[in-house]
C-alpha cells in the first residue's frame, strides 16, 4: 500500500447515533447478521469487511434518515439485498432503481431511523 502524505489510509468506522442501543443491537447483529466488533470485552459495534459500524447511544445528534455523510454499503445484488430487508419487515426508503448505467443503487432505515443506502453493479 502506498502511504500518502496525510496518512490517511481508509475508513475504518462510522458511527452512528441511536436513540436504543438494544433495539439497534437487534437490528444490526440479529436482522442483518454482522457479526460483532469488539474492542477488548466491549462490544462496540458491527463489523462489515475492515469497517465497524460504531452504535453510539445518547451521542452528540441524533438518528436521520438525511445523513450527512451519507453511508453506502456495497452488495453482491441490490435488488436481492431489497429483497432480504424487505423479508426482514425493514423499512426501504428508496427502492432499488439502476444509476449511472451499471449501478443499482437503494436505501434503507435502520432501527433508529438512519438511512443507509446501499450498491451494487446491475449484473450478478
Amino acid at each position: 500500500m502506498t502511504m500518502l502524505a496525510h496518512g490517511l489510509q481508509h475508513v475504518k468506522v462510522i458511527a452512528l447515533a441511536v436513540t436504543d442501543l438494544n433495539r439497534a443491537q437487534h437490528f444490526y447483529g440479529e436482522i442483518l447478521g454482522l457479526p460483532p466488533a469488539y474492542e477488548g470485552n466491549v462490544l462496540r459495534g458491527y463489523s462489515i469487511g475492515d469497517i465497524v459500524l460504531m452504535l453510539k447511544e445518547n451521542w452528540y445528534g441524533s438518528p436521520t434518515a438525511d445523513p450527512n455523510p451519507r453511508i453506502t454499503l456495497a452488495t453482491a445484488y441490490a435488488p436481492d439485498t431489497e429483497a432480504f430487508l424487505k423479508a426482514h419487515g425493514v423499512t426501504i426508503a428508496d427502492p432499488v432503481e439502476e444509476v449511472d448505467e451499471g449501478f443499482y443503487v437503494g436505501s434503507f432505515l435502520d432501527s433508529e431511523g438512519n438511512k443507509l443506502w446501499f450498491c451494487s453493479p446491475t449484473e450478478k
